[in-house]
C-alpha cells in the first residue's frame, strides 16, 4: 500500500502509545481533577475509567493485527460502513490527536515561565482574559519546529526521541513520588469527595477519555513496523500502555493528596509541584518534577504529532481530503506533506494561548469516544458478516468483549453531551466542536481519487 519506512519495534509502539497518553495534565490541571472528584473520587475515576478501556484496547489490538493500515479507524469503518462514516470517524479522531499538539506547545511556555519568571513578560495580547507572552510563543514555536523536523526526516529519529523522553519521565516520576510520599500524611487526604460520591466519580470519569487517549495511536504507525515484528505485539503494546497509564495517573493523584493538604493548594499555579515542595521543604524536588514534566510534554507532543500526521496522510491517500497530503517523501519515507501541515496548523493554533486549555479537554474527550465507538461497531459488523481479514465469525466471548467496549465508548460520549449530566458541554465546547465539523465539511472530497 505504501513505502513508509519499516523501523518500529515493540518498545517503540509502547512508548508511542503511553507517551501519547500521558502529557502534563498531572502538573497543569491537577487542581481541576481534585476539585472535580476529591482525592478518592479522582483516583477512582482514573482507575475505573482506565480499566474500562481494556476491552476497547483489545478490539484495537485485533483490528490492527488484521488490518495494519495507517488509516486506523478510517480503514476499519471503511470496511464495514459507508465512505461518509469512514471520513467522519477519521476526522473526529484526528481532532483528538491534533488538539493535543497546540495544548502542549502552549503548556511548555507556561512551565518555562514557572522555572524562569522573567519569561512571563512582553504581553502581546489577551484572549478570554488570559495574556499571551512573546517568550512563551517563541518557546512553543521552537518546540513545534523541532518535532516537525524530526518527523519529517524519519520515523526512527522520532521513535528514538519518544523512547528517551518516555523512560526518562518514568524514572523521574519514581524518584520524586518516592521521596515526596515519605513526608506525607493520611490527614491530608480529606475531602475524599468534593460532591456526592457518584457525582464526584462521574465528573472525573468524563475527562478520562481525553487523558487516556493515545493507546490506539499504535494503529496509526502499523505500517511502519520492522519486517520481523509479530502482529501479537500490537495488542501487547496497547495493553501495557493502558496499564502503565492507570498506574501513573492514580499514583500521582494519590501522592499529591497525600503529601500536603491539597484543598489548600487548588489556587496555586502547578499545585503538584507546590504540594511536593511543601512536603519536602526544599526547591530541588520542584526542579525534578518540572524536568519530568518537560520530558512528558515532549513525548506527548511528539506521539500525538505522529498519530495526527498519519491520520491526515491516510485521509489524503484515500482521497477523502486533498490527495497531496497523502504524499510520501522519496528519501525519508515519511508522510512529509501531512507532517508539514500538522506543524504549521499547530503553530497557528498556538496564537490562541492559554485560552485553548479549558475547552480542549472536553472536546477531545468526545472526539476520541466517538472514534472508539465507531471502531468497536466496525469490529462487530465485520465479525458478524465474516469480513474481518483472517478471522471467522466471532465467538460469544469476542462478541461480549467488543460489545462491552462499544457500550463504554457510547457512555463516555453521552456523559459529555447529555444536558442532564453534571459537567456536560458548555456553549464554548459546542462551538469548538461545531467549528471542527465545519472544517471537515470544507476539507472533505466528495468523490474518491480515480
Amino acid at each position: 500500500m505504501s513505502n513508509l519506512a519499516r523501523k518500529l519495534r515493540l518498545t517503540d509502539y509502547f512508548t508511542l502509545a503511553w507517551g501519547s497518553m500521558v502529557g502534563v495534565g498531572w502538573l497543569v490541571v491537577m487542581d481541576d481533577w481534585l476539585l472535580r472528584g476529591g482525592s478518592l473520587g479522582a483516583v477512582l475515576g482514573f482507575a475505573i475509567g482506565g480499566a474500562l478501556l481494556f476491552p476497547i484496547g483489545w478490539v484495537y489490538g485485533r483490528l490492527v493485527a488484521a488490518m495494519p493500515d495507517a488509516a486506523g479507524e478510517i480503514a476499519y469503518t471503511a470496511a464495514a460502513f459507508s465512505r461518509p462514516i469512514s471520513f467522519s470517524t477519521g476526522w473526529m479522531m484526528m481532532l483528538a490527536y491534533f488538539i493535543v499538539c497546540p495544548w502542549e506547545a502552549v503548556a511548555v511556555g507556561r512551565i518555562a515561565g514557572y522555572i524562569i519568571p522573567a519569561l512571563d513578560s512582553i504581553e502581546l495580547y489577551r484572549i478570554a482574559g488570559r495574556p499571551v507572552y512573546l517568550p512563551h510563543l517563541i518557546i512553543g514555536l521552537g518546540l513545534t519546529a523541532l518535532l516537525t523536523t524530526l518527523n519529517y526526516r524519519g520515523v526512527r529519529l522520532s521513535a528514538n526521541f519518544q523512547n528517551w523522553t518516555s523512560f526518562g519521565t518514568l524514572a523521574l516520576f519514581i524518584v520524586f513520588v518516592s521521596l515526596g510520599a515519605s513526608q506525607g500524611s493520611l490527614h491530608h487526604l480529606p475531602p475524599l469527595f468534593t460532591h456526592t460520591p457518584l457525582v464526584s466519580f462521574l465528573l472525573v470519569l468524563q475527562i478520562v477519555p481525553y487523558f487516556m487517549t493515545g493507546f490506539e495511536s499504535v494503529s496509526k504507525a502499523a505500517e511502519e513496523s520492522t519486517p520481523e515484528f509479530r502482529s501479537q505485539g500490537f495488542l501487547k503494546a496497547i495493553w501495557m500502555a493502558i496499564f502503565v497509564g492507570i498506574i501513573f495517573y492514580t499514583v500521582i493523584i494519590a501522592a499529591v493528596a497525600f503529601v500536603a493538604p491539597w484543598h489548600e493548594l487548588t489556587y496555586d499555579k502547578f499545585m503538584t509541584a507546590v504540594a511536593f515542595q511543601r512536603a519536602v521543604g526544599s526547591r530541588w524536588i520542584v526542579n525534578v518534577i518540572l524536568a519530568a514534566a518537560l520530558l512528558s510534554l515532549f513525548k506527548c507532543f511528539n506521539g500525538n504529532f505522529v498519530a495526527a500526521s498519519r491520520l491526515l496522510f491516510a485521509l489524503g491517500r484515500r482521497g477523502l481530503v486533498n490527495p497531496r497530503v497523502g504524499l510520501i517523501h522519496p528519501e525519508h519515507q515519511t508522510p512529509s506533506m501531512a507532517v508539514l501541515c500538522i506543524g504549521l496548523v499547530t503553530a497557528a493554533c498556538m496564537l490562541l494561548g492559554d485560552a485553548i486549555l479549558v475547552p480542549i479537554t472536553e472536546v477531545g474527550s468526545v472526539a476520541c469516544a466517538i472514534g472508539w465507538a465507531a471502531t468497536c461497531a466496525a469490529y462487530l459488523s465485520m465479525g458478524h458478516s465474516g469480513k474481518l481479514p483472517g478471522h471467522s465469525i466471532l465467538s460469544l466471548v469476542e462478541w461480549s468483549v467488543a460489545g462491552f467496549g462499544l457500550l463504554v465508548a457510547i457512555a463516555m460520549m453521552l456523559m459529555k453531551i447529555v444536558p442532564a449530566i453534571p459537567g456536560h458541554f458548555s456553549g464554548y465546547e459546542w462551538l469548538a466542536l461545531a467549528i471542527w465539523i465545519a472544517l471537515g465539511a470544507l476539507a472533505r472530497r466528495r468523490k474518491p481519487v480515480s
